[in-house]
């Protein structure tokens, strides 16, 4: 008996190890004679233990199965037989402060040693189809649809490819790198840092008030503090709440507690969107008319045969009563109920979800060369409905280069090369305000002389000014000094502070830094050039706020520096405290994030298509009135006074009936929090407007929730805003929002055109196969001619329609929100004229058409049946444009549209010329086909004279409600 310890049986061993037993089991029974059962003979139980996996060459010391259950069960008692993280560490030879070499070698024994940091996805679905039907049209139809689906589905598989691969922090080599999570081997040292998705399994090194959401793990929506002590373990999954820190990699790829998950997770990307909701609303009630057409055709019919009102081919009466013989009855009502059923294919229009289908994957696959990922298929038909966009100031209005333009020392300005005059005391309590109260770094390689930069732009920004400008060695600062604690930056407070003191010594130092009205408001004195502290009374004040409110002016965000000596603290319960009051100030640095160029552009592009543009930031309000202006969002002479532009705090703390007043009129809101963009939202929605929520950052995630349609940023977006949004900005570019915006209006404008088409096939076909039906006792068309005719409609007609391009003209109209009917009265206009024509044409051919023409039964059958497809392809044509006089504008850029015309017309002469007993159609001479061409191209001067009807803006049926209420 053979006992293999679980702790180190993997799952691959597992499988070999069941094979070997299946092997040997299976050989005895084969050696054993069939005919002479063999009794058992009893054997002594042996127990041995065979250990088949331990460590890796590579690394003896670290058993991975040990390594990953220490993080998963949050074995403490394991980790302590490690020696700790240290231990770990020294095992998987990381150094904790330079992280791993990250040469090529190095990273691919680790590989080998420990996987990927990838996980096994399910495959993705396969190509299929239903065949099976009698008629070619049909299985053209599913195979089609097949085709489509499955494309769909390779696109999101790419999309989701290109989602998942995130950058992250690492160190290796002693320097701080981004690499893709892919990339991520165990042992690596990943810096983190609030927003950031925890990219493997693993340990805590350091850092400061680490907080992480594990409510994707475990459902609990309280974050989980991470510590060296009671709690250092990290899920691969998981989200950085608050704080920063390192950790040490353990677990990658399907190692991983998430990587289990994953590979019990099968995504469905076959999401209904709210459009095809309305479209199967249309479908069904065009669906319910043709079934009563066809139920009025089968009870008229039938009436007619019994009462010895139809006649056969000789002229004969077919119903005689008891002389009629059973088999002839049941052939002849099996035949009316054929065309009965015939009119229902024709009715239906299951064509819908296919365009649907054709048009958001056609736009989808354009969008993402237009730098927007779409990760939610129904932001592409939401957005053309939008009415307002909420954007964010910083990275999408603005280029997020940030750069210092301007220093202030006291009430001082300091200029580029003005440094050097300076106190030295001052400038050293500059470098440790800096230095030490950052969440970046600075690396310097040792061959070349220039400086790395790392971190928010901000504080890129601030660390380059300080190394340039001030002389920072951050080397030889962090050698100096110890933090003692650390109060991370959040949104609701916009600064950050950090307690330290100098080693060796026992002075304590706190330094803050942040948003200046807020570090200002936390000050009683301040330095000037000289080094002299002075006291900041409320005349001095206001000279600090007119120099703040002069850099917000120019555009211009601006950091305070404050600074305060305080006697060293004792832990209260683990617990220190960081003085906020009596602080003195430092200085003030003002930093330019210039407007993107073509942003000014986009935004009145977006205005001129009835959309309003409202920019929410956390910057102050003069900072936020300058960048809304010189980007056009806000106008030069919209005053203050008018309600355009407010504060957050304004905003929340006005009555529910004011808010809804004055949300309209809301241009842009300054210093506001999370909770202010959402509550902004949701009054905008409230009122009726369709919402999209541009957002970067992880407290921007309620609201691009919340949003109709929510944009994040790919570059500077966190994930837990990727997450939270419906589509992906890939250049963080307001234009490229303009430019969905443009697309999201093709989609729903391109859906409408194949609407209008074949809702103009569904009443011809019904009404001229119903007054047919009544009148003569039969359907001039076949079924087989009629499913050709589906074919045009629900295929071909799809492709070609779904298939253009935007136009200008599609960002001059008012956008269509949320009460706009899907057909409109111009609609309405347009294929009740064709249908008109087309019903008028038809039903003379089929009482008129042998007289006039001189011809055949068989023939005059034809020629209905040419004319009836013709006219479709020409009404193809006038359907490229719902309200343009002429709609051959652009036709030259819509190749896919000729080249479907033209295949069209190929296979309806194939119908009609070859497939004789297939089709049951007769070949037509020259003249009789230049009469169908000639009876289907008058529906091109019908479609250019019926434009010049003006249509009222009230939708049709709202006529027929209003009338149903007054009638009662």
């Amino acid at each position: 008996m053979l006992v293999l310890p679980t702790t180190m049986l993997t799952e691959p061993n597992k499988k070999r190890w069941h094979m070997a037993f299946a092997a040997i089991y299976c050989s005895r029974a084969f050696s054993t004679p069939l005919k002479k059962p063999r009794k058992k003979s009893p054997v002594s139980s042996t127990r041995v233990v065979i250990d088949v996996f331990g460590p890796h060459p590579c690394f003896p010391k670290i058993d991975q199965s040990v390594l990953a259950g220490i993080v998963k069960q949050k074995n403490l008692d394991q980790l302590g037989k490690y020696d700790g993280v240290e231990g770990l560490a020294c095992g998987l030879e990381t150094n904790l402060e330079n992280g791993i070499s990250g040469d090529a070698e190095d990273i691919s024994r680790r590989n080998e040693a420990f996987g990927s940091n990838t996980y096994r996805r399910p495959p993705a679905k396969s190509l299929w189809y239903d065949g099976g039907s009698i008629f070619v049209a049909v299985f053209l139809v599913i195979a089609v649809s097949a085709l489509s689906n499955f494309r769909q589905n390779r696109q999101f598989v790419k999309l989701s490819k290109v989602s998942n691969n995130i950058q992250v922090d690492v160190v290796r080599n002693g320097r701080r790198q981004q690499v893709s999570i892919f990339e991520i081997v165990v042992g690596d040292a990943v810096c983190l840092k609030i927003g950031d998705q925890v990219p493997a399994d693993g340990l805590f090194i350091d850092g400061h008030s680490l907080l992480v959401d594990e409510s994707s793990m475990t459902g609990e929506s309280d974050h989980v503090e991470v510590d060296l002590t009671q709690n250092p373990f990290l899920f691969s999954g998981t989200k950085v709440a608050d704080g920063f820190g390192r950790m040490l990699v353990t677990s990658v790829g399907m190692n991983t507690t998430w990587g289990e998950m994953m590979s019990t997770i099968s995504n469905d990307s076959n999401e209904q969107t709210p459009l095809q909701s309305r479209l199967n609303t249309l479908t069904s009630s065009i669906g319910k008319v043709g079934l009563l057409v066809a139920f009025l055709v089968l009870v008229v019919l039938l009436i007619r045969y019994f009462t010895g009102n139809t006649q056969d081919e000789n002229g004969n009466t077919e119903y005689n009563g008891n002389k009629t013989k059973a088999e002839d009855i049941i052939n002849s009502v099996v035949a009316i109920i054929a065309a009965a059923v015939t009119i229902v294919v024709v009715a239906i229009p299951e064509g819908l979800p296919l365009a649907v289908t054709l048009t958001l994957a056609y736009s989808m696959k354009r969008m993402m060369s237009d730098n927007a990922m779409v990760r939610k298929l129904s932001a592409c038909e939401t957005m053309g409905s939008a009415t307002t966009i909420c954007t964010d100031k910083t990275g999408t209005l603005t280029l997020n280069q940030m750069k210092v333009t301007k220093f202030w020392l006291g009430q001082d300005f300091v200029n580029e090369n003005g440094s050097s005059s300076l106190a030295t005391s001052v400038v050293e309590l500059l470098h440790q305000g800096v230095g030490l109260n950052t969440t970046g770094s600075v690396y310097k390689s040792i061959s070349g002389s220039e400086f790395e930069f790392s971190g928010s732009p901000t504080e890129k920004a601030i660390l380059s000014w300080a190394v340039l400008e001030l002389n920072l060695d951050m080397e030889g600062l962090k050698q100096s000094y110890e933090i003692v604690h650390v109060e991370a930056f959040n949104s609701t407070k916009k600064r950050s502070g950090v307690l330290m003191k100098k080693k060796g010594e026992n002075r304590t130092n706190v330094h803050w830094k942040g948003a200046a009205e807020m570090v200002l408001a936390m000050c009683s004195n301040y330095y000037d050039v000289s080094g002299n502290i002075k006291v900041l009374d409320d005349f001095e004040r206001k000279k600090f706020d007119q120099i703040i409110q002069g850099m917000a002016a120019s555009s211009l965000r601006c950091i305070a520096f404050a600074h305060k000596q305080v006697p060293e603290q004792e832990n209260e319960e683990g617990k220190i405290h960081i003085e906020e009051n009596c602080l003195t100030l430092l200085g003030l640095v003002g930093l330019k994030d210039p407007c993107r160029p073509g942003v000014k552009k986009a935004v009145e592009e977006c205005q001129n298509a009835g959309v309003n543009v409202k920019m929410i930031t956390g910057d102050n309000i003069f900072t936020a009135r300058a960048i809304a202006t010189e980007c056009g969002i806000l106008k030069p002479n919209q005053d203050m006074e008018s309600g355009a532009v407010v504060e957050g705090v304004e905003f929340r703390n006005y009555t529910p009936e004011e808010r809804m007043e004055k949300v309209d009129k809301i241009c842009v809101m300054a210093r506001s929090s999370p909770f202010d963009k959402l509550l902004m939202v949701q009054c905008l929605r409230q009122k009726g407007h369709v919402v999209a929520v541009t957002g970067d950052g992880t407290n921007d995630a309620p609201a691009l929730k919340e949003a109709d349609i929510g944009l994040s940023m790919g570059i500077q977006g966190t994930e837990v805003a990727k997450e939270s949004s419906d589509i992906v900005i890939l250049d963080d570019n307001f234009g490229s929002v303009a430019t969905v915006l443009r697309w999201g209006r093709c989609v729903y404008t391109n859906i409408q055109k194949f609407i209008q088409f074949q809702l103009t096939v569904n009443v011809a076909a019904l009404v001229i196969n119903f007054v047919a039906a009544v009148s003569a006792g039969e359907v001039p068309l076949s079924a087989v001619q009629l499913l050709w005719v589906n074919l045009i409609m629900d295929t071909l007609g799809a492709l070609a329609l779904a298939t253009e391009k935007p136009t200008k003209e599609l960002m001059e109209k008012p956008p269509v929100g949320r009460t706009k009917p899907l057909i409109t009265n111009v609609m309405w206009r347009n294929l009740l004229s064709q249908a008109a024509y087309q019903i008028a044409v038809l039903l003379t051919l089929q009482f008129k058409g042998e007289a006039i023409f001189n011809v055949g039964s068989k023939v005059n059958d034809t020629m209905i049946f040419n004319v009836f497809v013709l006219c479709q392809v020409f009404n193809e044509f006038n359907a490229r444009k719902l309200e343009k006089k002429n709609v051959f504008e652009g036709i030259h850029k819509s190749k896919l549209f000729l080249v479907i015309v033209g295949v069209t017309i190929v296979l309806q002469v194939v119908m009609v010329e070859f497939l004789k007993k297939f089709a049951d159609t007769e070949r037509l001479n020259w003249w009789q086909w230049g009469v169908c061409v000639g009876f289907a191209s008058v529906s091109w001067p019908i479609g250019w004279t019926v434009k010049w009807i003006p249509v009222p803006e009230k939708p049709f049926f709202s006529y027929l409600k209003w009338g149903n209420s007054k009638a009662l």
